[in-house]
């Protein structure tokens, strides 16, 4: 493609860059203590680094979002709760 269109970059280092953050902190869980606790910690460092992908501070999103559970929000719905689909508010 590059080869084609002069705008096209001959590498992918921003892609590379924006994906390190993500893939190191779950390659960091694999050391923690008990491996319950370490999926665990991915999980939430994956929805951390989400957040802050998508523009969202991930303080408000991880309060906001736990508020919601607690609230009572229907788990039927939980795609509502994503950082991407977060609502402006908490950016």
């Amino acid at each position: 493609m590059f080869l084609e269109d002069g705008r096209v970059e001959l590498d992918s280092n921003a892609v590379e860059n924006r994906i390190r953050p993500p893939a190191l902190t779950r390659k960091n869980a694999l050391f923690a203590g008990h491996e319950e606790g370490a999926a665990a910690w991915g999980r939430v460092a994956s929805l951390i680094e989400t957040a802050r992908m998508n523009g969202v501070e991930p303080c408000a999103y991880l309060k906001a979002t736990l508020e919601a559970i607690a609230a009572g929000h229907p788990a039927s719905r939980i795609d509502e709760l994503l950082p991407w689909a977060c609502e402006p508010a908490a950016r």
